[in-house]
């Protein structure tokens, strides 16, 4: 499956889940959908703090070795297995808990959910270097992906302040 479709594919399944969880609109359940979104996103976060790490050992190994193989293995279920399930969840919840919760109308949210989709977006970069790397092709060196690591965790920072704090 292409990577256009593989992403239109997950959109949907997205967008479905999201619905889903509106139209039955489990008031009752709050705390306990609360509780997934933090475990979701702590997945989320474990998984996109170690992935770039992964990248960095990958830049050194050179192209077409045991190590190199080893990696992308490593590379690719890290992704598919925890990483894209998380990030799902993650929204999907997320969506629910701002609706019902504030009905999308808090300044703090509004800022969280702004740092959550540059999160997302370097997602998005991790899947494509997944990809990239499954192929040999380094377009990084491993310098980039420590830069990389460090922004993911500044974005980390950012968004647990603006949740804890709600400054405005």
């Amino acid at each position: 499956m292409s990577p256009f479709w593989r992403t239109v594919l997950a959109l949907a399944v997205l967008a479905i889940l999201a619905a889903l969880l509106f139209w039955l609109d489990p008031v009752v359940w709050y705390d306990w959908i609360k509780a997934l979104h933090v475990i979701a996103v702590i997945s989320w976060m474990a998984g996109m703090l170690y992935l770039p790490r992964l990248f960095v050992y990958h830049a050194g190994a050179g192209p077409g070795n045991e190590r190199s193989e080893m990696l992308k293995l490593m590379e690719r279920r890290l992704l598919r297995a925890i990483i894209n399930p998380a990030m799902t969840a993650t929204w999907v919840l997320r969506l629910w808990l701002g609706w019902r919760g504030y009905g999308f109308a808090a300044g703090w949210l509004h800022a969280k959910l702004a740092l959550v989709l540059v999160l997302s977006a370097l997602h998005g970069l991790f899947s494509r270097a997944v990809r990239q790397l499954a192929e040999d092709r380094h377009l990084h060196d491993a310098r980039f992906w420590r830069i990389v690591n460090e922004m993911v965790t500044l974005l980390m920072v950012g968004i647990v302040l603006l949740v804890v704090l709600k400054p405005f």
